[in-house]
């Protein structure tokens, strides 16, 4: 059977391990996932509750302005309801975008390594893909290479911080990049994970009020899946000035987003004394891999996220992730990547505590 050409190197998005097919697979009882960064405190009760609540409701189409969360939303960011569109997660608005701006013609920019669905997302448009020599963001490489073929580039993602890696570009150096980019060329914010930068360096922090005020061509993403904890209800959204909006809504089909996915938005954003148990905690347990990774004199790149990631000159990433596994300890290997590494997500202090002794065997053997 024959299928449109450019399918036949399209990567297809490697999800964590799930926990029940490791336990199955190697005979493991308990087993404990540190691999898709996943909130390690689970849900908010009120959160639970709420959707326990709305229940009835599966059944009913769910109000497809989304207005009570829009709201919500708005008043949370200081923008208009008419700057928001709300997904499927925020990487649907990544899908969005890119139908919006890429074509066979044209090409977008990334650094080096970063979340795998820019590239998928812009091969589905048949767009060329720039990426940086370094892995991390390097602004110095991200200018060059977006003067040399400014022609070709219509999008441009900042990942802040970024996904697999962690590590964060300061809010003024993201500003100095905007402003080197043409009005034409959109930069998208993913902002998935920049609560937990901003937690830990005020310099990090990203405003979409503020993006609004000073730029036209920046798209900025939020995702409820990583702090707010609701990954598996999959509700994201996108701020941005009316006309981007406007244009991404002839591309959003109807109802995509269920009525449980927006009762549990409203209670997550309520719950506040959850959001702050979680940048405290995460903060707190992500020192100590740090810490462990110096006593084991692993080198690590500087983490803004809830996750970390290792990386090794001797050690196979995939082999360590491998004996893992048989401990009932799931991580992400990043040989996929390019880069023998592991991104561990950081989990509650008794699986960090699991994952050290298991961890600490394995590695001096």
């Amino acid at each position: 059977m024959n299928f449109n050409a450019y399918l036949n190197d399209l990567p297809i998005y490697e999800p964590g391990k799930d926990i029940e097919a490791v336990a199955k697979e190697y005979g493991v009882k308990e087993v404990i996932k540190l691999a898709s960064n996943e909130n390690a405190l689970g849900t908010s009760l009120k959160v639970v509750e709420t959707i326990k609540q709305n229940a009835h409701l599966a059944h009913l189409y769910p109000d497809d302005n989304m207005s009570e969360l829009k709201e919500k939303l708005a008043r949370k960011h200081e923008v208009k309801v008419s700057n928001l569109i709300i997904g499927a997660g925020s990487d649907q608005i990544i899908e969005f975008i890119s139908h919006a701006k890429l074509n066979s013609k044209n090409a977008y920019l990334q650094c080096g390594i970063s979340f795998a669905m820019y590239e998928i997302y812009a091969k589905h448009c048949q767009a060329k893909a720039y990426k940086t020599a370094s892995k991390t963001h390097n602004l110095k490489e991200l200018k060059e290479l977006y003067a040399k073929h400014k022609e070709e580039i219509k999008l441009v993602y900042l990942c802040v911080p970024n996904n697999p890696l962690g590590e964060c570009l300061d809010k003024d150096e993201i500003y100095e990049f905007i402003s080197f980019c043409d009005e034409d060329c959109i930069v998208v914010l993913d902002c998935a994970y920049n609560d937990y930068a901003a937690f830990k360096d005020p310099k990090k922090k990203i405003e979409a009020k503020d993006l609004l005020a000073k730029f036209s061509n920046v798209l900025y993403l939020a995702t409820f899946s990583k702090l707010y904890a609701l990954g598996g209800l999959r509700l994201g959204y996108g701020i941005a000035n009316e006309e981007i909006i406007k244009t991404l809504y002839k591309i959003r089909a109807p109802f995509n987003v269920t009525n449980l996915s927006l009762k549990a938005g409203l209670a997550a954003l309520d719950d506040e004394d959850f959001v702050k148990k979680s940048l405290e905690t995460n903060l707190s347990e992500l020192k100590r891999y740090e810490d462990f990774a110096k006593k084991m004199q692993i080198s690590y790149i500087d983490s803004y996220t809830n996750f970390i990631t290792y990386t090794f000159d001797e050690k196979n990433s995939g082999d360590l992730c491998e004996k893992l596994l048989k401990k009932g300890i799931i991580i992400r290997n990043l040989q996929s990547y390019g880069m023998n590494a592991v991104r561990i997500t950081i989990g509650t202090s008794k699986n960090n505590d699991r994952f050290f002794d298991e961890f600490a065997k394995i590695y001096k053997l």
